[in-house]
């Protein structure tokens, strides 16, 4: 066993890395091994960290010919569900974690989400190890057409938007999945193509003011959320 607590990543775009989150979890005590994914890694057969972290990305669950790694991450999130993995799921890797748990997910859903955007914690939160004590409403960061349209029959459902219900959500004891980017800060809306905001009704530039208004908040709670995941790594193996 390592002397240190470890979670692998896996990361599907060149903009889509762990960022902050990855460094609570660090803080925390937990360390983040990368896999790039997009860039010709393959993610393990087996899953033999303490942790697993899937992130986000432009793709469907099952978009395997775009993505011929997915097949791949999918079989580490049906791993960490078997075995009791702590696992924690980023808008696509959320999404991943309701498919293989049995939920729904759907392609361009009809209602985007993109900026700073008040999400609300539900009543089923209060006795969740991650989501307990945050405020009733909190703002996260999105950035996303696709959506999942129906949780797993046993999931916990933790937190929703007016456009969006599912946000946050729990499997098990030990798996998380969030529709909205925790792991972001404001700065990365400026890297956003402007264009397909445009097309959608959105202004890249009032969605970044809005977020930076918002972050003091934001980073309140989503690091608090981070080291709580952390504290469940590091619990789980015995830490």
């Amino acid at each position: 066993m390592s002397e240190v607590a470890r979670v692998l990543a896996v990361q599907h775009g060149v903009n889509g890395g762990p960022g902050r989150f990855g460094e609570w979890l660090s803080e925390a005590g937990v360390e983040v091994d990368v896999v790039a994914a997009f860039d010709g890694a393959v993610p393990p057969s087996r899953l033999a960290h303490d942790g697993l972290l899937v992130l986000g990305g432009g793709y469907m669950p099952d978009d395997d010919e775009r993505a011929p790694w997915l097949p791949a991450t999918r079989s580490l999130v049906s791993q960490a569900l078997t075995r009791s993995v702590p696992m924690f799921g980023v808008c696509l890797g959320g999404q991943m974690l309701a498919a293989v748990a049995g939920g729904k997910v759907r392609a361009d859903a009809g209602a985007p989400e993109h900026g700073s955007t008040p999400v609300g914690v539900r009543a089923e939160a209060a006795g969740d190890p991650l989501f307990r004590g945050l405020p009733a409403v909190v703002p996260a960061i999105e950035h996303h057409v696709d959506a999942i349209t129906a949780l797993p029959s046993a999931a916990v459902w933790l937190a929703e938007t007016a456009r969006c219900p599912y946000q946050a959500f729990r499997v098990g004891h030990r798996a998380w999945g969030v529709q909205f980017h925790p792991e972001v800060t404001p700065e990365r809306i400026l890297q956003w193509d402007a264009g397909p905001l445009l097309e959608q009704g959105f202004d890249r530039e009032e969605l970044y003011a809005a977020a930076v208004a918002d972050q003091e908040a934001a980073t309140a709670a989503w690091r608090t959320v981070a080291t709580r995941f952390a504290a469940i790594v590091l619990g789980a193996t015995g830490r």
